[in-house]
């Protein structure tokens, strides 16, 4: 059901009914069907509409020496406020400025070498001039994101990113819907091209979210790892008596086994006792039970991949050896210490 289909259920015309009496013979599951559908409609047009000054804007926001001013008035207010915070912390330096707030000493935050970004759906918003003319008298850069080709923001801009024509949903189409998702996807759509144009890794971006449960599971592993005497370490010759007293005295469930240069041979590890158990096992020698092969990590691999590797991948493990490039022991980590850091 389209939104035109939702207004022909209306038998009466709006101005004999109150608000609340509109549409009211229609289900509310289809109306909500139906704003998500008109919204869904709108954001692929305007994925089709994407073109050549959308690249020129990446160009300019790629290129700016300050930061982007993101800037609108009432809803599409908010909506710049959002786009400031995800450019932000995805890598390019961003900050909102209230319109209304710029021409009492707010205009003082935007200064030569930042480019502004402003949002109005209609474009004659008038709480945007103050910061339309500061950036004409400072040659900012503007761009803006508006749904009228014509207006008077359009006409002041550098450059024009168009929001295709687009109800706003519902059956009244009078409230900000259609029009702030469209904004609010260009935004992001901006935001993310750009993280790919500068190349941010996921170890950069965590140095914009260091609290939380994101700003844990991209903590490096060296951050979390033991070393020292408390990693479980065994030459190769050790036997087997001596081994399980190793692996019960440090906890992990495991010893490592190393050469003279702490090289990592293999691991024991329960699983490895399990199958070798028989009669002569506590004479035997660590090498020739260990797995040679052991499942390792390096120390500047982020928490986040140190709990994939132990989890999803099978055999599934608890503890995992941290080495350097020349498989030398570093440390050990083990999943109760992803836990403690709220990783997992």
């Amino acid at each position: 059901m389209t939104s035109q289909t939702v207004r022909r259920t209306e038998t009466r015309s709006r101005a004999d009914r109150s608000p609340g009496e509109i549409a009211s013979d229609v289900p509310e599951l289809e109306i909500a069907r139906d704003v998500l559908m008109t919204e869904a409609a709108a954001l692929s047009a305007l994925a089709d509409s994407l073109g050549a000054p959308f690249a020129a804007a990446m160009d300019v926001l790629h290129g700016v020496a300050g930061r982007v001013v993101v800037t609108g008035m009432g809803k599409s207010g908010h909506v710049a406020r959002k786009i400031a915070a995800t450019l932000a912390s995805t890598g390019t330096p961003a900050l909102f400025v209230h319109p209304a707030e710029a021409s009492h000493g707010d205009l003082g935050m935007i200064v030569p070498g930042d480019a502004v970004l402003a949002l109005s759906n209609g474009g004659e918003a008038a709480e945007l001039a103050a910061i339309v003319t500061h950036a004409r008298r400072f040659a900012l850069k503007l761009i803006a994101i508006t749904a009228r080709a014509d207006s008077t923001l359009a006409r002041a801009a550098d450059l024009v990113l168009l929001l295709p024509p687009a109800p706003e949903a519902g059956p009244i189409g009078l409230a900000p819907t259609t029009s702030t998702t469209m904004q609010m996807a260009l935004g992001d759509a901006l935001a993310v091209t750009l993280m790919m144009r500068r190349r941010l890794t996921a170890a950069e971006f965590g140095q914009f979210h260091p609290g939380g449960t994101l700003g844990a599971r991209l903590k490096r592993v060296r951050e979390l790892m033991h070393e020292g005497d408390a990693v479980p370490l065994a030459g190769p010759e050790t036997t087997m008596d001596r081994a399980i007293l190793r692996i019960t005295e440090k906890h992990f469930g495991c010893l490592g086994v190393v050469d003279a240069e702490r090289r990592l041979l293999g691991i024991v590890t329960d699983g490895d006792l399990r199958r070798a158990m028989a009669p002569e096992l506590l004479g035997r020698r660590v090498d020739a039970v260990m797995t040679s092969e052991p499942r390792v990590i390096g120390p500047d691999a982020l928490a986040e991949e140190a709990l994939h590797d132990m989890t999803a991948l099978v055999p599934k493990v608890t503890s995992l050896f941290v080495v350097d490039a020349e498989r030398c022991v570093l440390g050990i980590v083990h999943i109760h210490d992803l836990l403690r850091a709220g990783v997992a």
